[in-house]
């Protein structure tokens, strides 16, 4: 056909069925900075051990958590191994919020990290992923 879309030789559908999709449209994908932030209640997590592999420049999963009994705009953040790392603070997380429930993909990144006391600091970026 000449009207169908090709990456070299093989034809789109051809690719799908090689690799998975995430995959293939990752190229496609950058991150939008939105705004500088901070873990909020990393003194609540249970097993600090997950601290200790944390480092900068590590991507964060970000997940709408629409149930909490406190929060109706709580965003979970969570590691690369899906463990619990802490919140978006909440007088951050409305516009967030907005995002993800609208659809949008939205991560973060560790920016810095500092032992404060009994509870660990962790600045972050929350990043707009767009395809």
């Amino acid at each position: 056909m000449e009207n169908e879309l090709t990456i070299g030789n093989k034809n789109m559908v051809s690719l799908l069925e090689e690799q998975p999709l995430s995959d293939l449209i990752r190229p496609l994908s950058h991150e939008i900075h939105l705004f500088d932030s901070y873990v909020a209640g990393t003194m609540h997590i249970k097993d600090e051990t997950i601290f200790d592999e944390l480092k900068e420049g590590d991507k964060l999963l970000l997940q709408r958590e629409p149930d909490n009994k406190f929060d109706e705009n709580a965003i979970l953040i969570f590691d690369g191994k899906k463990r619990r790392v802490g919140y978006i603070p909440e007088k951050d997380n409305i516009v967030f919020a907005r995002l993800m429930d609208a659809g949008k993909y939205l991560v973060a990144k560790i920016d810095h990290m500092e032992e404060k006391g009994s509870f660990r600091q962790i600045n972050i970026g929350i990043y707009l992923v767009d395809f």
